[in-house]
């Protein structure tokens, strides 16, 4: 069944009119949208300094891209420690990177899970600090290329990369003066010398 549309009348037309002026629209009509930029603006090349410092090699599809330089994330973990300020005697320091001191703890997590290294170093650090001792050793290991790596790339040496940041949050973090990587002498990349401040 259609409808049958009425037109208004004159006088309901005038009485629509006013009722329609005297409100505000509830949805605000739409600006045109802008038009689209001259082709010559899209072809123009920036000026701002970013664009003039950043130079960008051409790349082909298929072509192989280097990603040992300024593409990593994170800093390699010698790297990291290298650039920490030292905050120990500086001439102890080189006697200590050259291997010409002995530590007078050795601590062997070789093999052990996050889970029962954690407490072993917690135990280790807290012992030595309050017997007196100033130099250890933590030997973590360099840590074993995995057959199946899984979709999630992971460092290796999870061990290794994990001791320096236990050694700076507490309860051990107070303790610690400097963890430097160890000689060769005493396990090279695969340790490191924690080196702890006085007891007071």
């Amino acid at each position: 069944m259609t409808r049958k549309r009425r037109h208004l009348s004159p006088e309901e037309r005038n009485l629509w009119d006013s009722v329609a002026r005297s409100t505000d629209p509830l949805h605000k009509r739409r600006r045109d949208p802008a038009p689209d930029p001259p082709k010559e603006a899209l072809t123009r090349p920036r000026t701002d300094e970013r664009a003039r410092n950043t130079t960008l090699s051409p790349f082909e599809i298929g072509g192989r891209v280097d990603h040992s330089r300024d593409h990593d994330l994170m800093a390699g973990l010698s790297e990291q420690l290298s650039q920490k300020t030292v905050r120990m005697d500086r001439k102890k320091h080189t006697k200590l990177k050259r291997g010409k001191l002995s530590p007078e703890g050795r601590l062997d997590l070789h093999g052990m899970t996050l889970a029962q290294a954690h407490p072993e170093l917690m135990d280790f650090v807290l012992t030595a600090h309050a017997r007196g001792k100033r130099i250890l050793l933590v030997i973590t290991g360099k840590g074993k290329h995995r057959e199946e790596p899984g979709p999630i790339p992971q460092k290796l040496g999870v061990l290794r990369h994990q001791v320096p940041q236990w050694l700076r949050m507490p309860p051990l973090g107070p303790l610690v003066l400097d963890v430097v990587p160890a000689h060769l002498s005493h396990g090279g990349g695969g340790a490191y010398y924690v080196v702890l401040r006085r007891s007071r």
